[in-house]
């Protein structure tokens, strides 16, 4: 269904609390989010009733609303077009968000909820205080809803989802730089795309740590700065605990605890150093402690959690590769669905970094393969809801490409039993593709984000790209057929006559039949 991207953005806005309440706009691939100043100001059940929201997830101040592929940029846009009540200030840092409370100061030193030393606020803090005084008796249980776990992952999420498009592009033209390099075509050319391609990833620290400190309150440059020891040339003359360092120990997972570091020195300095020395002192300090600590310290404790986590996996897929894909392919959807599967891209790059290519995406995207084959079942076997049926054939081709939010929030979710069964799919496509890892066939991707059929220009392993896309190619096949004959199964009770034209009064539900489950506007 064809939305208007500036209408959408303005009901979204009026439901969130309108622009005054949103402290901070981005999005991924399928996803607008949002940061709320008073998450009790926000209409949930009415934000879901927008045409083309597909699903809203609430996680405290942090609201997530899915739209899908395309839509999501061009709503984002809008959005963050709302929000801005002032335009930056000359040589203000344009590289962040610009939703208003994010800071629109020309003073780019300070994070975006410090105070001016004049005692202005540049912004609101991410807690702001009720207004009014009310007491508001749902607060309680949204903040039971963001526990410390949540609240850290979708933090850790926010680092790494703004590098996923450059992940994507980097990722494909590996691929395609690989395909070349194994055909012997170009020969001339494959050097430059060598280059092109590997550049960003031997930089990635110093974007994590620009974004980490962006996310946790420092100034983006000086994470980055800090972030940037981890990758430079020179550290391989520093010694450490009796050995030498190498450039790129530990990783993004180094670059992401030396930039939070760096955040926690700058606030400490900004409240107690003089205000005639704090554009001098806060800035040489926040570099140097921290990228003290990152040299004799945090690399080498970050060089060894990633050792250990590549080897934890080689070790996993070795000895319970079946069992192992059975529980991530069946246990993905729960969380895309919650929209915590961002926090696995840390592990993803280390692997990347580590190995040329991360073993668990391929894992992961047979979830994807599950939710096709629960949603083409129900398509047979509803063949009366035509409703429903508009709805998988408009989400069909983006879940073929590995978004599978419009089947989740349009289909399987709604209908309850159909969102197990693609679980179930899921499950058997990864335990087909651990098998073959126990076997020693390794399926790999060169980069993250996309799935499903995407993902075969990022595939990689070791026994060379016929058979790792021919492994590929079973795991989607197994969670098509099994996640198509697990809902196929379990709609078999369900009355063909269920789904009526919308001008009908929908009936009411009686013993052993289910309400109608689709919201009319998706």
């Amino acid at each position: 269904m064809h939305t208007d991207p500036a209408s959408t953005a303005t009901a979204v806005l009026t439901h969130v609390g309108g622009p005054a309440n949103v402290t901070a706009v981005t999005h991924c691939m399928t996803r607008l989010r949002l940061t709320l100043a008073d998450p009790d100001a926000a209409d949930g059940t009415g934000l879901r009733t927008v045409p083309g929201v597909l699903g809203v997830v609430e996680d405290g101040a942090a609201w997530q609303i899915v739209l899908g592929p395309g839509v999501v940029e061009a709503v984002t846009a809008q959005v963050r077009a709302r929000t801005v009540r002032r335009p930056p200030a000359p040589g203000a840092d344009t590289g962040l968000p610009t939703a208003a409370p994010q800071r629109d100061d020309a003073d780019t030193s300070l994070p975006a909820a410090t105070p001016q030393r004049d005692g202005t606020d540049t912004g609101p803090p991410a807690a702001t205080p009720q207004r009014g005084g009310a007491a508001r008796l749902p607060a309680a249980p949204r903040r039971r809803e963001a526990t410390p776990l949540k609240t850290a992952l979708r933090r850790i999420a926010n680092v790494f989802v703004p590098l996923i498009p450059a992940l994507i592009g980097c990722g494909i033209l590996a691929g395609l730089n690989g395909l070349l390099r194994n055909a012997g075509w170009l020969p001339g050319l494959t050097p430059a795309l060598t280059t092109v391609a590997s550049a960003f990833m031997a930089l990635l620290a110093v974007f994590v740590g620009y974004h980490t400190a962006r996310e946790f309150g420092g100034t983006p440059v000086l994470g980055a700065a800090v972030a940037a020891v981890v990758v430079y040339p020179g550290v391989a003359e520093v010694t450490a605990f009796g050995a030498h360092l190498a450039p790129g120990q530990g990783g993004v997972l180094g670059a992401l605890a030396a930039a939070f570091l760096a955040t926690r020195v700058e606030r400490f300095c900004r409240g107690r150093v003089p205000d005639p020395l704090d554009v001098l002192l806060t800035p040489t300090v926040t570099v140097l402690v921290p990228g003290l600590i990152t040299l004799y310290g945090l690399m080498y404790t970050a060089g060894t959690v990633a050792s250990a986590i590549g080897t934890a996996v080689n070790w996993l897929l070795t000895a319970t590769g079946a069992l192992a894909g059975l529980l991530l392919g069946g246990l993905f959807l729960p969380l895309v669905m919650l929209g915590l599967h961002q926090a696995l891209i840390p592990i993803h790059a280390t692997l990347i970094q580590q190995q040329g290519y991360t073993v668990l995406l391929p894992l992961l995207s047979m979830a994807g393969a599950g939710q096709v084959g629960a949603a083409l079942a129900v398509y047979v076997r509803l063949r009366h809801d035509l409703s429903l049926r508009t709805t998988i054939r408009s989400a069909l081709p983006a879940g073929l490409l590995g978004v599978g939010e419009p089947l989740i929030y349009g289909v399987s979710l709604p209908l309850g039993r159909p969102f197990l069964t693609a679980c179930a799919g899921g499950a058997a496509g990864g335990a087909f593709i651990g098998c073959f890892a126990m076997l020693g066939t390794k399926v790999g991707a060169t980069a993250i984000g996309p799935s499903g059929w995407a993902l075969f220009p990022l595939l990689a392993g070791n026994r060379g790209p016929a058979a790792t896309a021919a492994v590929y190619a079973g795991g989607l096949l197994t969670g098509y057929l099994v996640g198509f004959l697990a809902t196929y199964v379990t709609l078999s009770g369900r009355a063909p006559h269920q789904g009526v034209p919308p001008e009908e009064p929908p009936p009411q539900p009686g013993a052993g039949q289910q309400p109608a489950s689709l919201p009319g506007d998706l």
